[in-house]
């Protein structure tokens, strides 16, 4: 452990600089984040499609997700002493109800990103403690976040995930992007390092940099430190724990991948994503439709109208492992996880 850093974000100090990714749709909720935060890292509540996770029905899917939301943090929090956040996409449809609910929670940080968070500060109250981290994937994104930030709320990012194309999920690239080293971990991570280096310099506040996307052994976990990152977000090897909300079948799913069957996949909310092929996926991708009607309204972006099929259904169906009627989603090197271990055993794999 002699590469690992102190991650100070704006005073919120984990043991281990470690956040656990959130990945929503039922996969990390209390169980999984509680039990990393006991760990001495920060545990991620994934937001979306939170209430149908959390089978509300209310006839509201907003009202839905909202109580959903404030029951899983309530849950995570009686579970732990440890640090708890929620990672809130921007677009998702119910993105401001669900930032404020968060807020109202003290929850200790939201994370934000499939598009760019530029009014997220202005959700904050005179005595809210939550810290706030935007998800870029480029130094533009950041200076842009950056600039809106302290332009119409004096307000400086509390930290920067700097997100990769090695991640599992949607992912902030286009699909020509993915492979070129322009675009890599390697590459964006010591650039905005050095913008997080400008703004201590002309603001005074510290703001740290977290890699992610793909990180998933103690040698790229050290690579990121010493390229100046002072924390690692990690998602995909939380999935194969005891701890992770997902059925088992669902975990099963990605320890029985084989690199041939992560797949870049074309999403319905318009970007493209990481997940294990099957049955399911192949038949989408062969033209085969899987009727559905809107009854969630989640993604701001999503094709309703030309969509093969309902990606909260999908999702939510693989979570409570109903495989044959959804998908997981995954990193770039999940076919490398070949047993269920717990979250101790991934956290001492990673920073030793």
């Amino acid at each position: 452990m002699d590469f690992i850093k102190k991650l100070d974000i704006n005073g919120l100090i984990p043991e281990i600089p470690i956040i656990q990714g959130g990945m929503a749709v039922g996969v990390s909720l209390d169980g999984l984040a509680s039990a990393v935060a006991n760990e001495g890292g920060i545990g991620i509540i994934g937001t979306a499609g939170i209430g149908l996770v959390e089978n509300i029905s209310s006839g509201s899917v907003r009202r839905d997700n909202l109580e959903g939301l404030k029951n899983v943090i309530r849950r995570a929090k009686e579970k732990t002493k440890g640090i708890i956040g929620v990672n809130i996409m921007v677009a998702l449809s119910d993105y401001s109800e669900m930032v404020k609910t968060a807020i109202k929670e003290n929850v200790d940080l939201i994370i934000s990103g499939a598009g760019l968070p530029l009014s997220l500060p202005s959700f904050l109250g005179e005595t809210s403690k939550t810290k706030l981290v935007p998800i870029v994937s480029s130094l533009k994104s950041a200076q842009i976040i950056f600039k809106k930030w302290m332009k119409s709320y004096g307000y400086i990012p509390d930290a920067f995930i700097v997100e990769g194309p090695q991640a599992g999920g949607h992912l902030g690239y286009r699909e020509e992007n993915l492979e070129d080293e322009n675009y890599s971990l390697e590459t964006t991570v010591p650039q905005v390092v050095k913008f997080s280096e400008e703004i201590f310099r002309q603001y005074g506040k510290k703001v740290p940099v977290i890699a992610a996307g793909g990180i998933d052994s103690r040698e790229k976990a050290q690579k990121m430190f010493m390229m100046g990152a002072s924390g690692i977000q990690v998602g995909t090897p939380f999935i194969a724990t005891k701890e992770c909300d997902a059925d088992i079948k669902f975990k099963q799913t990605v320890i029985n991948a084989s690199e041939e069957d992560i797949k870049i996949i074309k999403s319905p909310v318009g970007l493209p994503g990481r997940a294990v092929k099957n049955k399911f996926l192949e038949e989408v991708e062969r033209g085969i439709q899987k009727p559905f009607r809107c009854a969630y309204q989640c993604i701001k972006t999503c094709k309703v109208t030309n969509a093969p099929y309902c990606i909260a259904q999908a999702l939510l169906n693989a979570a409570k492992g109903n495989m044959e009627k959804g998908f997981a989603f995954t990193g770039s090197n999940g076919y490398k996880i070949k047993e269920i271990t717990d979250v101790k055993t991934v956290i001492k794999t990673i920073i030793g």
